[in-house]
């Protein structure tokens, strides 16, 4: 069970930076998709209209934004289950220069967790976690390693979830997978954190992702909207003027909603994903 629910913890991360495109096999590239007015409505500058052109604004938001390579995230997601909100918030550092990998800490709050901060080091091949002591079971190392072969298999894939999830998640993602959509429309400008930025909205279903997901995300997905009675997701982006993602909201209904909110900021700064000593290091059994 607690092997289960650290496989889950970790997967959680994972898809509250990229949203449910971890697994899109165009990565770096905005698809096609909705309704575009390019050559209509653009400013005096130059620069395309939000307004007039949703489609066009939002694949130069991704390409900025993906090429950035580095970013912070401050974020949660909450799931009811039975009545109950589970919370999984993650904070920290991203660096998806070669790959997705991160610095972050992760607390779960609700459903029987601790709710302490765990620090966790996403690599290109494990993640390192710490409780701030030493590990149980970990002979007094203060790091644990998780490979993400083990790790995806305890979630019923076919070992390869993680590192195909890992290889393409990036913040430019969810504006890759709302242009894919085909439903992405302007709310309005919006004050986050201080930054004006333009709000997108658009709904997405299950069938409109089937080309842009591994197989083993998709089923894992698919089984997710099919316990729960989703038959669709709410996903809002709010992008500054400088073409990068500052927000991100996702909205899941059914039986057991779930919400999760992001904000990314300090593009472009050095982020640490070194793991730790191995002389800090255990492993669990079968990891």
């Amino acid at each position: 069970m607690r092997s289960t629910r650290i496989a889950a913890a970790v997967a959680g991360a994972v898809i509250l930076v990229g949203g449910l495109t971890a697994c899109n096999d165009d990565a770096g590239k905005a698809s096609g998709g909705g309704s575009s007015s390019t050559g209509k409505g653009g400013a005096a500058d130059g620069k395309q209209d939000p307004a007039q052109n949703p489609v066009d604004a939002l694949k130069a938001a991704q390409e900025a934004t993906a090429g950035k390579k580095t970013a912070k995230i401050d974020g949660s997601t909450t799931t009811t289950v039975a009545g109950k909100q589970i919370k999984q918030a993650t904070k920290g550092g991203l660096d998806w220069s070669q790959g997705m990998q991160m610095n972050v800490e992760n607390t779960m709050t609700g459903g029987g967790s601790p709710g302490k901060p765990i620090k966790a080091v996403y690599t290109k091949d494990a993640v390192y976690m710490n409780m701030g002591g030493a590990m149980p079971g970990g002979g007094g190392k203060p790091w644990m390693k998780y490979t993400y072969t083990t790790l995806s298999k305890q979630l019923g894939g076919s070992g390869t979830l993680f590192q195909e999830a890992l290889q393409n998640a990036n913040p430019g993602q969810p504006i890759d997978l709302l242009v894919a959509s085909g439903t992405a429309k302007v709310v309005g400008k919006e004050d986050v954190n201080g930054v004006q930025a333009t709000h997108y909205t658009g709904t997405l279903t299950l069938d409109q992702l089937s080309g842009k997901l591994g197989k083993d995300l998709r089923d894992m997905i698919r089984k997710q909207f099919a316990k729960g009675g989703a038959k669709s997701e709410q996903l809002d982006v709010w992008i500054d003027s400088n073409n990068l993602l500052v927000k991100k909201t996702e909205k899941l209904g059914g039986k057991q909603p779930s919400d999760s909110t992001a904000f990314y900021t300090a593009y472009g700064t050095k982020v640490d994903v070194a793991p730790p000593p191995a002389s800090q290091t255990a492993t669990p059994p079968g990891a």
